[in-house]
């Protein structure tokens, strides 16, 4: 495996390189605060979406840093609109709204994503369609989706579209998510990890704490590392600095073979998730 770094980048379909750890949003407090320590940190990928209701706070942060830090790396900014705003005139819509942000603030969205399958399968389509042509028109960047299944994901190919470059699922040992995780390795397409940590909700799980004492790591480091090696892009929350700062520091390190099975093994498949993961939606 080759030595990777806070800012080893993999390959997106569009060509467009991405942070191999992002830094997740979800339902921050305080997403300007949180931002510019995690900036500082030296994440250099920021995970917002429409419902998170930070995008603004996320973009002003970032400007922020750019314009004092002028010779910083890029930062990677992705958002995503949930199924309540999929089909073709509100997917529109959503797109353009959220690049009015970033527009404000002299930016551009890196990636944007369907959030989330639950609108069904026709405005799931219409809205994937406008999301091809936001791209072919260089109104985005890349474009992925997020809680697809397998399934789902093939539907887009059978009906002639672009396969997504990424789709960002919940992931960690405790659900694996083989046959999503499977069909996206074989077509490229990226695979982003939330609730890489389980919310924390296993930080005392016999096995996890048995790696995390023979590396003197974390927890939280040992499950981040474990979604690193496995290709995975995960991304980490959290509005506590000590933790924002803990969850960076996951490259001086390395997981043996021996620990990535004891952590395989934990798999629980669906009963394992601690999110809504509506992969199983129609």
């Amino acid at each position: 495996m080759s030595t990777l770094h806070l800012h080893s980048t993999v390959p997106l379909r569009s060509g467009a390189r991405m942070p191999v750890l992002g830094f997740g949003l979800y339902q921050s407090t305080a997403a300007t605060a949180s931002t510019t320590l995690a900036l500082e940190v030296g994440y250099t990928h920021c995970d917002s979406a429409r419902v998170y209701r930070n995008e603004a706070e996320v973009l002003a942060a970032t400007a922020k840093w750019k314009k004092e830090h002028p010779q910083s790396r890029d930062i990677w900014l992705t958002t995503k609109a949930t199924g309540h705003e999929h089909g073709t005139e509100k997917m529109t819509k959503a797109v353009d709204d959220s690049n009015w942000k970033a527009d404000q603030e002299g930016l551009k969205w890196d990636l944007f994503l369907l959030h989330d399958p639950t609108a069904g399968p026709i405005k799931r389509l219409e809205a994937w369609k406008v999301l091809c042509e936001k791209r072919a028109k260089g109104e985005v960047k890349s474009i992925g989706v997020s809680n697809f299944s397998e399934k789902h994901l093939q539907q887009l190919v059978d009906a002639g579209c672009d396969i997504p470059e990424v789709n960002q699922i919940e992931l960690h040992p405790w659900l694996r998510q083989a046959p999503i995780v499977e069909w996206c390795e074989k077509h490229r397409v990226v695979v982003q990890a939330y609730c890489p940590l389980v919310r924390g909700d296993r930080f005392q799980d016999p096995v996890l704490l048995e790696v995390a004492k023979r590396t003197n790591k974390t927890p939280a480091q040992v499950l981040i590392r474990w979604s690193l090696q496995k290709g995975y892009v995960p991304l980490p929350k959290s509005d506590t600095p000590s933790r924002i700062k803990e969850n960076a520091a996951v490259f001086d390190f390395e997981l043996g073979p021996e620990d990535m099975v004891k952590l395989d093994s934990l798999d629980q498949g669906s009963r394992g998730a601690c999110s809504w993961n509506p992969v199983s939606v129609a």
